[in-house]
């Protein structure tokens, strides 16, 4: 399909002798289309060049040779050069390209990079909650949209099976096991020993050290600490499938912080060979104030146990190693930022290449408040993410049941349209926003919602079943879509691969996310005002085939975000 942007950066290259790809990065899609379909603004030259932005646009318009198949006008706007392009060209370019490709914006861009993805990573004996939940799809979003780029991507699942919090969970066990029925309940049962124990060592601080001291034996291989840990580990995976089987999540890799407690020792020694381990207060740390990082990194607490820094840095001896990565991503909420900061700092340290500590990239998100405010494990006040999952089906079987109780499959149904409709919430906005978590909103079918672009996609299927027979491609006369509401979904479709692009230069799932709201939304508008099915044939193989194309990238986009599509609702 042929690259309208990168042929327009070619000729103001060739006009103003400069890069054409810096160039390329400059070109904006107008908000108004009657400002072309790109734009070209002028203000970025105007430093280099000398020159006021109209005068250098009206230079280059007098230079540069357009291609009239391609571009139809070139016009002067104050200090930008709109471009208008060649409708009926990028119309068949579109469809032609729809009708060729089984996966349509699917690349080979990334081909021959490595993508680490670190995502999900629930704390093992702790309930899997609605906290998690951010983590989860978000990352697996990025998965999806790196592999379909393709990249080679690797989901790590970085658990959270090791630390304190199990010295704690230890000693809960030791004091009251025999009053809770772990076999039957283990994250509901733990829970309630976790928040116990913590009780107990606000109140007694000897209770407190003997929870460190079960961990430091954790670390040591102690016998009965390992076997009680792999009993919690084990409880808790079965249980976290379960949520990962309804939001389809799937991972490379469960290695959790315990994987690296054999490697940790390598990580010290290296550390210790820079000369930049001090010894502070008992414990041992690398100061990083000449870095503009305030807080020092703590490598070993005073009982000589290892810590979570100490933990992430062999993941990243180890991933760089294993994986030869271009890029390692890290999706955890915006709490983390300084704990990344200190990491990535101290992983220049440990003698990889520049390439690896380069590519080491934190993934900040907001969190998921409830409407009384934040969450606590250990004040109990969590809402469980499989607890959550259920109502959202539920609810959005109660919806279907009042608005169409034939349909069949109804079950089948409702769990796309509930597990599609928590998972579009989380994506729709800025990842970097705390998200308040509202059902009337999630559940909404005429908002921007999962359920309405899924009703969109069952209304396109709805449109191509009265249809019947889908034309051939050679049948369309391009011609029959130059009015402005094809036009808008056909240069929205154009802009898909672009799109996905933009995902993965800034990490943002929610570039798709609204991206599938505004295709929605124009064929929501071309329906309205278009008759479809007509006496016209012609007419209305060219529509026919336009709405089957904006299902296609629909269901292909929804996919990405790991979203499922109902064919009827």
């Amino acid at each position: 399909m042929i690259n309208f942007k990168q042929e327009i950066a070619k000729q103001i290259a060739q006009a103003i002798n400069l890069d054409e790809k810096e160039l390329e990065t400059y070109i904006e899609t107008p908000k108004d289309a009657k400002n072309g379909d790109y734009a070209f603004p002028c203000f970025r030259l105007a430093k280099e060049l000398r020159k006021a932005p109209p005068q250098i646009a009206m230079e280059i318009k007098e230079k540069i040779e357009i291609d009239t198949n391609k571009i139809e006008k070139v016009e002067v706007l104050g200090g930008y050069l709109n471009f208008y392009l060649n409708k009926t060209l990028l119309t068949k370019e579109v469809l032609t390209e729809i009708a060729q490709n089984e996966e349509y914006g699917k690349s080979k861009q990334g081909e021959g990079k490595n993508v680490v993805i670190d995502y999900s990573s629930p704390n093992i004996a702790k309930p899997f909650h609605i906290g998690h939940l951010r983590s989860t799809v978000i990352g697996g979003a990025l998965y999806n949209i790196y592999k379909f780029l393709g990249y080679h991507t690797i989901g790590v699942n970085h658990l959270g099976d090791y630390g304190t919090q199990f010295g704690k969970l230890i000693e809960g066990y030791k004091l009251w096991g025999e009053e809770y029925n772990i076999e039957e309940e283990p994250i509901n049962e733990l829970t309630k020993i976790y928040i116990r124990i913590n009780q107990a060592c606000k109140e007694d601080e000897e209770i407190l050290e003997r929870c460190r001291d079960n961990f430091k034996k954790l670390e040591d291989g102690d016998e009965y600490c390992t076997e009680i840990w792999k009993k919690f580990k084990t409880l808790s995976l079965k249980e976290f499938q379960k949520v990962y089987d309804l939001l389809g999540s799937k991972f490379d890799s469960w290695n959790g912080e315990a994987f690296y407690s054999d490697k940790m020792a390598e990580v010290i020694e290296i550390l210790e060979k820079t000369g930049k381990v001090i010894e502070s207060q008992g414990a041992r740390i690398i100061d990083l104030e000449e870095q503009g990082i305030n807080t020092p990194c703590i490598i070993e607490k005073t009982n000589g146990s290892t810590t979570y820094a100490t933990r992430d840095l062999a993941a990243v001896l180890y991933r760089a190693r294993t994986y030869d990565f271009d890029k390692a991503l890290y999706l955890t909420s915006y709490e983390q930022v300084l704990h990344f900061k200190q990491v990535f700092e101290v992983a220049k340290l440990l003698g990889i290449e520049e390439k690896y500590t380069n590519g080491l990239t934190h993934i900040p998100f907001g969190m998921v408040l409830l409407p009384t405010g934040k969450m606590s494990t250990r004040e109990g006040n969590i809402i469980k993410l499989e607890e959550l999952l259920q109502e959202a089906i539920q609810r959005a079987e109660k919806i279907i049941e009042e608005k169409n109780p034939d349909l069949e499959n109804k079950k089948e149904v409702a769990k796309k349209v509930g597990i599609g409709a928590v998972i579009f919430n989380d994506l729709a906005n800025s990842r970097i926003k705390d998200e308040i978590f509202d059902w009337n909103q999630i559940l909404n079918f005429q908002g921007e919602t999962g359920p309405y672009i899924q009703y969109t996609y069952v209304r396109t299927k709805s449109v191509l079943e009265k249809a019947g027979d889908l034309p051939d491609i050679q049948q369309i006369k391009e011609e029959k879509l130059l009015d402005e509401h094809s036009q808008n979904i056909i240069k929205l479709i154009y802009s898909f691969e672009e799109v996905l692009t933009q995902v993965t230069i800034k990490d943002e799932p929610s570039i798709l996310a609204r991206y599938l709201i505004d295709v929605a939304k124009a064929f929501s508008s071309f329906y309205n005002e278009n008759k479809i099915i007509t006496e016209d044939k012609e007419v209305q193989n060219a529509r026919v085939y336009l709405t089957y194309s904006v299902g296609k990238i629909l269901k292909t986009g929804a996919g990405l975000l790991g979203i499922e599509m109902p064919n009827k609702m």
